[in-house]
């Protein structure tokens, strides 16, 4: 009895050994597993995981370098802080001949691919001449259509204030071209083609800046103004057209640069991209920076040709002479005005384009080494392009302010920028002008010698000049327009038919989260 208890008390210490040695073993199995997993899957020591040639660099993405002597005074700190932090900027080059890349912050998009030029494929409706040259007086001659002969003489377009907001002319005259001075044809950006099913955009060519300026009031004999009736039967012809009903609008293109233009129209037509000035007097489900583009002013002072000028014979500091009690952000303007008045280097007074207005502007600019362009009516006003045009350092004040060609220029590195909050701050402004250097200056106005050329509106147009900086904007949205315009007709084969063009997208409602 004694040797069994011996016996299975033996037992029961080897089985117990036994266990504790095999869950010893599978444990060290356990932990050893994890470790030449844990080392298999770190990066450094396998770099077949990752294929780092396929990686951006991150310097292609930074704007920021510390290294540079420029300091960009266009980003400020906290509105508390009464020093300006400096914040240094890279350059970036300007794009040449031979320069066939298109990363960020180049000043034009070129094809990867090849050296030659991509072309934007424009549909141009023929709106009876009513609509676009007709404003100018011009009629119609012989068999030449609703389309004047630009080969032999160009529709002349009025001066004054009126052709600040005139890129609806000079867009239409380049499509114009494209077809009836073919010699051209190399260097273009746009052109226009008569079958619509080839085309990357659709253009409405209705001058509505111009119907504004000319035919917005009523006379006494009136119950409505020629504007009013040249929008509603604008709408009309567009919504009938197949071009509408395929894409419910998406795809198409309407010159409103006038804040005031297509005032009747927009709601109806808010699918189609708007060519803005800005969107002060837009609602954003109407118009906005995602779908919409904004174009340049034509400046109304000359062009600074041979500017030999420098930071020392530049005597102004600072200047303004426009409207200075203005409505809506205008009271910016005003409050400045008080706070500048004083200032010995400053100019700021009152000014308009009448009685010799534009000349003495463009002399003043040209003295000056800093311009500030402040929120009006609108958050832009065509003195930021007349600085520019005048290589005057524009200090932009407006906070709402949407610029041309933003996403592919850099304006921080010919422009200051200074929230409202700050500008009207007490010495604030005068003193932050005051710090910029003269190699900081000088820069800037080298910079803008640069960039002036996209700002020139010109028949013929030519290479990245406004007129094409435009159509590359245009063409920027394209891919835009044709994912919108896809995703609308999803669900139109499956209900309506296969036959898409009989299809009438309805865009006469208000627009809920369209983009």
């Amino acid at each position: 009895m004694a040797e069994r208890n011996v016996s299975q008390s033996h037992f029961k210490v080897v089985s117990r050994n036994s266990l504790l040695s095999f869950f010893s073993l599978i444990t060290i199995l356990f932990m050893m597993s994890w470790f030449f997993i844990l080392r298999s899957t770190r990066p450094e020591d396998n770099p077949s995981s990752i294929d780092r040639s396929s990686l951006p660099d991150s310097n292609q993405f930074s704007t920021l370098n510390t290294d540079s002597p420029l300091g960009n005074r266009a980003i400020l700190g906290d509105s508390q802080d009464l020093e300006p932090k400096k914040i240094h900027v890279t350059k970036k080059p300007l794009p040449n001949d031979n320069d066939d890349t298109n990363d960020f912050g180049k000043c034009s998009s070129k094809p990867r691919t090849s050296g030659k030029k991509n072309v934007l494929k424009i549909f141009m409706y023929d709106l009876p001449s009513e609509f676009h040259f007709g404003l100018l007086d011009w009629k119609e001659e012989g068999n030449n259509g609703v389309w004047p002969d630009i080969r032999t003489k160009l529709p002349h377009y009025p001066g004054g204030l009126n052709v600040q907001h005139s890129i609806e002319y000079w867009l239409t005259l380049d499509l114009l071209a494209s077809e009836q001075l073919p010699e051209s044809s190399d260097s273009r950006t746009a052109i226009r083609v008569h079958n619509s099913s080839e085309a990357d955009v659709i253009l409405v060519p209705f001058f509505s800046s111009l119907s504004y300026n000319r035919f917005s009031r009523t006379d006494p004999h009136e119950k409505r103004s020629n504007n009013k009736a040249l929008q509603e039967k604008l709408v009309k012809f567009v919504m009938e057209q197949m071009e509408w009903k395929r894409s419910g609008g998406r795809d198409h293109v309407i010159l409103a640069h006038h804040p005031n233009s297509m005032l009747d129209a927009r709601s109806k037509l808010w699918p189609a991209t708007f060519i803005l000035s800005d969107f002060g007097r837009y609602p954003p489900n109407i118009a906005n920076v995602e779908k919409d583009v904004i174009a340049p002013y034509k400046h109304v002072v000359e062009c600074y040709e041979n500017d030999s000028s420098s930071f020392g014979s530049r005597t102004t500091l600072l200047y303004f002479q426009g409207a200075i009690y203005r409505k809506d952000g205008g009271h910016v303007r005003q409050e400045l005005f008080y706070l500048l008045k004083e200032e010995k280097d400053v100019h700021f007074s009152f000014g308009s384009a009448q009685k010799g207005g534009v000349k003495d502007a463009a002399a003043g600019m040209r003295s000056s080494k800093f311009c500030l362009n402040i929120a009006g009516d609108t958050p832009s006003s065509n003195r930021l392009f007349d600085a520019i045009a005048s290589h005057c350092v524009p200090v932009i004040i407006s906070d709402e302010i949407e610029l041309p060609y933003e996403d592919v220029l850099d304006y921080t590195e010919f422009c200051i920028f200074v929230r409202t909050r700050d500008a009207l701050k007490k010495r604030f402004l005068i003193d932050f002008i005051r710090s910029i250097s003269e190699d900081e200056w000088s820069r800037m106005w080298k910079r803008l010698k640069e960039v002036e050329k996209f700002y020139e509106f010109q028949f013929p147009s030519k290479e990245d000049d406004a007129v094409q900086m435009i159509w590359q904007a245009v063409a920027r949205k394209a891919s835009l327009m044709r994912l919108k315009t896809n995703k609308s007709r999803r669900f139109f084969r499956s209900v309506y038919g296969s036959n898409l063009g009989n299809v009438r997208v309805n865009s006469m409602s208000t627009p809920k989260n369209f983009w």
